[in-house]
């Protein structure tokens, strides 16, 4: 028909939504700039950035359901999740009813393990009003509850090295030295943790599952937990068939834990061993230059070292995580399809509604986290 004139009554956001509809159905973080360039493509028009964020905003609540609408169909949702997974747990803490006029973004919160290949697993979920410090002690309590127990810990892989940084700390002020002295060295030096840690220091490995939710944080509430569900359930199908595949192939360990292992048998050759008893179990060891050693339980080179001196088996010192049995045994559990929402049984719980005084109100040019 030619060129559409800029002040179109027709072709509104609600024209528009439709449109793009598939767009937002297959990447729900479709950028609002695409959005515009797909209406110029195929209209010949160029809306404004508002038109086409409010555009998709209509489109997602279109495929994936209304942000109110979510909020009241979720606590139904995870009752029937729990009831077909039993070992799910969910918490879900509220207000009543309205508090206040207070507003704050939505945060997801992650916890994430490793198998004993180095692979990312994720553990457990929270979906907050913000990084408040209630939001992190709801989090981090249900955490330790329900999943783990292991305390935190200082960055010192060996005796000397802790001693080096401490003497550091006491340049730097005495009290702070007196103040870790109080928390007990367990709770914060790596090399006196007895191994709870494995040698990790980071949390930063909780952005690399980034890329395995993109596009569900844009979506309601609802969405967002069960694209969570689904694509879990893809990490563990694919993670599990991936480790008993080389556990068919005939490999005993992990390909982290046999790198590390092929390395430090490399090295050992290097070493001066004197043994001090006659039972096999004090040793003194020489090499130069002098080496680290890991925390990470497995056998190194030191170790190898003196078992191949009194031709002992080193692979009595691999702890069994990385043993390709105990990998496979991470993705053993298994999701299962929820079914339709018609074969459900009737929910009979409280009712959630959503807090709008805790929606993002926009202000300036719309944006999206």
């Amino acid at each position: 028909m030619g060129t559409i004139l800029q002040d179109h009554s027709k072709l509104d956001s609600d024209t528009v939504a439709e449109a793009i509809r598939p767009l937002v159905e297959s990447d729900p973080s479709i950028k609002v700039k695409s959005i515009i360039t797909e209406v110029q493509s195929r209209f010949n028009y160029t809306i404004s950035y508002r038109k086409a964020w409010l555009t998709k905003q209509k489109s997602i609540a279109k495929v994936f359901g209304g942000w109110e609408d979510s909020y009241q169909a979720l606590a139904w949702w995870l009752s029937v999740m729990t009831q077909k997974m039993p070992g799910s747990i969910v918490q879900i803490e509220t207000r009543p009813l309205y508090n206040g006029t207070e507003e704050a973004d939505g945060t997801l919160l992650v916890a994430v393990a490793q198998d004993g290949n180095q692979n990312i697993v994720p553990i457990a979920f929270a979906l907050v009003e913000g990084e408040t410090a209630d939001a992190w002690h709801f989090f981090l309590r249900n955490l330790r509850k329900h999943v783990v127990r292991s305390d935190g810990v200082g960055y010192s892989r060996i005796v000397e090295e802790y001693n080096i940084n401490y003497k550091r700390l006491e340049e730097r002020g005495e009290a702070y030295a007196r103040w870790c002295d109080a928390i007990g060295l367990r709770h914060w030096v790596l090399t006196f943790d007895e191994g709870h840690r494995w040698g990790h220091m980071t949390t930063n490995l909780v952005e690399c599952i980034n890329s395995i939710l993109k596009g569900a944080r844009n979506l309601p509430v609802l969405a967002l937990v069960r694209a969570t569900y689904y694509r879990l359930n893809e990490i563990f199908t694919r993670k599990s068939a991936e480790t008993h595949e080389r556990k068919r192939a005939g490999f005993n360990y992990s390909v982290f834990a046999q790198h590390r292992i092929e390395a430090n048998i490399q090295r050992a050759g290097n070493i001066v061993v004197h043994r001090f008893d006659r039972r096999n179990e004090v040793f003194e060891v020489r090499e130069m230059p002098n080496g680290k050693v890991l925390v990470e339980r497995l056998p190194y080179r030191h170790v190898i070292a003196c078992c191949a001196n009194q031709r002992l088996d080193w692979q009595l010192y691999v702890h069994d995580v990385y043993r390709m049995t105990e990998v496979c045994k991470v993705y053993r559990f298994e999701f299962v399809p929820l079914g339709d929402a018609e074969t459900w049984p009737a929910y009979q719980g409280p009712t959630l509604v959503a807090n709008l005084a805790l929606r993002r109100t926009s202000k300036g040019r719309p944006k999206l986290t």
